[in-house]
């Protein structure tokens, strides 16, 4: 049984409401369709009609007139852009969650939830995690991983590493009901080797250690000593995570990016995000490579988030 029908059903026991900004992508439509088979959401297929034009376009104008927008440009962008006019919709408490990016770039659908969403209060970035599914249950959790930064954040500080980390594991707990067990990565395990590009990772995981006592986590460290328990045995015998991590946090984006790309393309992992992390309200971006399934694993992800 995968874990992906455990976060099925419990989308189905409380019923949410989720935009789908990208109404006419067929995708879209072909997952909208099977999410009402399935019972999983109530969707919202944003078309050319948009009843609350004037209304959110004059949210919109507030919240940004400080940046130079006016009251004509907000409405025009959110008359011409629909990713703009659904995070409205999700900030003025039309729809629970948002799920966008069949069509539009990773950048651009974060860009419209940053202008239009506030930040979670308890976190001071967001970023994009991945929930990666792969064929092997013997690793991470029953086979799942989240993967974290892969969407957002270039090169992270100390502190946004650490923020990242934390904010994933809520998210994986929130998502999965599992207990969280975070990896740090790197090119090192516990100093095996030594670069100044290793002290952020290592200032990351004190810092997460400290506001999360409870939490079980550990840097830096390679993959292998991460997920592989006979490896950590040899290479990090101390470590509390003894080669079971289930949350990945990679030291930049490009690391991230590429680490989920090549699960998804050469082992054949059931891949889900970017979800958006470090924001107040449930949402998700989407690859413009992703199949119909993905999406609607993506929708079911964001109910159970919104509930």
């Amino acid at each position: 049984m995968s874990v992906f029908d455990k976060i099925y059903r419990q989308a189905k026991k409380e019923l949410k409401t989720i935009v789908l900004p990208e109404g006419d992508e067929p995708r879209v439509i072909q997952a909208a369709q099977e999410v009402a088979r399935e019972g999983l959401a109530r969707i919202i297929l944003l078309g050319k009609k948009k009843e609350k034009l004037d209304e959110y376009a004059e949210s919109f104008y507030k919240l940004r007139k400080d940046k130079g927008v006016t009251k004509k440009s907000a409405r025009d962008l959110l008359l011409q852009d629909p990713i703009y006019y659904g995070a409205m919709m999700l900030r003025e408490g039309a729809v629970d969650g948002f799920v966008a990016g069949a069509r539009y770039t990773t950048s651009h659908v974060a860009r419209a939830l940053l202008r239009c969403i506030e930040g979670d209060v308890n976190y001071i970035t967001a970023s994009g995690g991945f929930l990666i599914e792969v064929k092997d249950k013997a690793f991470g959790q029953e086979g799942l991983f989240l993967f974290a930064d892969c969407a957002i954040v270039p090169l992270p500080t100390s502190k946004q590493l650490a923020d990242i980390a934390l904010n994933s594991a809520e998210i994986w707990t929130k998502i999965t009901k599992y207990e969280p067990r975070v990896a740090m990565l790197s090119f090192s395990s516990r100093s095996s080797s030594s670069h100044p590009l290793l002290d952020n990772i290592k200032e990351a995981t004190e810092i997460a250690k400290a506001k999360r006592t409870d939490l079980i986590i550990d840097g830096e460290l390679q993959a292998d000593s991460a997920i592989v328990p006979s490896v950590a045995r040899i290479k990090v015998p101390a470590s509390s995570l003894k080669g079971r991590a289930n949350i990945l946090i990679f030291p930049n984006l490009s690391a991230g990016n590429i680490a989920y790309k090549l699960m998804q393309r050469l082992a054949g992992a059931r891949v889900v995000g970017p979800i958006i992390q470090g924001l107040s309200k449930p949402c998700s971006d989407l690859s413009r490579g992703c199949n119909v399934r993905e999406i609607v694993d993506a929708i079911a992800v964001t109910c159970v988030r919104a509930q």
